[in-house]
């Protein structure tokens, strides 16, 4: 599939951070539900005095109700007489237009044979937990779980590692048609600081839907004692899901970052993330 930019049009890619609690989710709706995508796109449409027309954002990672994002990347095709005229003073423009729970922090051209979701190589998602019996930092509460059980962070660990790898993670994802559930997770790792809360440090080549918080719905039950750290992987290993594991609740969710190799890689790594994947053993498809 080419991904070559319009004769005419200038990629450029964003660099953005949102607060998800008012969000549903970044991907646009129907219904006038409030989006990440619907309110970026919005005020670029006004900053650039484009009318009608709307320059439609493609995104590293969709992201659900009420997940956060630190280090997200979008990527839109701009006419290149717009992305002249508006290029110097279009990031303080987008500050003033956009709410404040949304910020685009850089805007650039991209390099050839960029694609914001096709030619990451990574995305790092952080989730945020505490067992402090008194609950979570008020301030806080928008980021971090509170889970009302003392967790083990060894014990957590421990079963994370057997987690490592890829993987078909139909176990710990919601099925969609057509779509792969293979994955390589890249990092799962879990580490309390020094204020008690515990983040989780979740690294995939990509993630298919609730797969971070049904990962982490598995590991608390590991850490507090109701299932021993085998658990996690004889449910991955059984490939379907188990009502054992829930999907925890999307506000301790952050992504953190998204990473892409060196530019003479992209259009490759652009090509190759289209690719349906299978596991030695499992049929091919188209």
């Amino acid at each position: 599939m080419s991904d070559e930019v319009a004769a005419g049009f200038v990629r450029v890619r964003l660099d953005l951070s949102y607060d998800g609690t008012e969000f549903s989710g970044w991907a646009k709706q129907a219904g006038g539900r409030r989006t990440v995508q619907g309110e970026v796109e919005d005020a670029l449409r006004t900053v650039t005095r484009s009318g009608g027309t709307t320059y439609e954002l493609t995104v590293a990672g969709r992201t659900d109700a009420g997940v956060h994002a630190r280090g997200q990347v979008a990527h839109v095709d701009l006419p290149e007489a717009v992305w002249r005229e508006h290029q110097e003073k279009l990031l303080k423009r987008l500050a003033g237009r956009l709410p404040k729970d949304v910020r685009v922090w850089a805007l650039r051209e991209a390099p050839s044979g960029f694609n914001a979701r096709f030619s990451a190589v990574w995305r790092r998602y952080a989730y945020r937990v505490t067992d402090n019996p008194g609950g979570v930092d008020p301030l806080l509460r928008g980021h971090v779980l509170w889970h009302d059980w003392p967790l083990d962070v060894d014990a957590m660990n421990e079963a994370a590692r057997r987690l490592i790898g890829e993987h078909d993670f139909a176990a710990y994802c919601k099925k969609r048609e057509g779509a792969t559930t293979i994955r390589t997770l890249q990092e799962l790792s879990l580490e309390r600081g020094s204020d008690g809360v515990i983040t989780a440090t979740v690294r995939a080549d990509a993630f298919c839907h609730n797969m971070v918080r049904s990962l982490i719905g598995a590991l608390l039950f590991v850490g507090d004692g109701h299932r021993g750290v085998e658990w996690p992987g004889k449910v991955l290993a059984a490939r379907v899901r188990d009502s054992a594991v829930h999907v925890v609740r999307p506000h301790g969710l952050t992504l953190e970052e998204v990473g892409y190799p060196a530019d003479e890689l992209l259009a490759a790594r652009n090509k190759e993330a289209r690719n349906k994947r299978s596991l030695p053993g499992q049929a091919g498809c188209c």
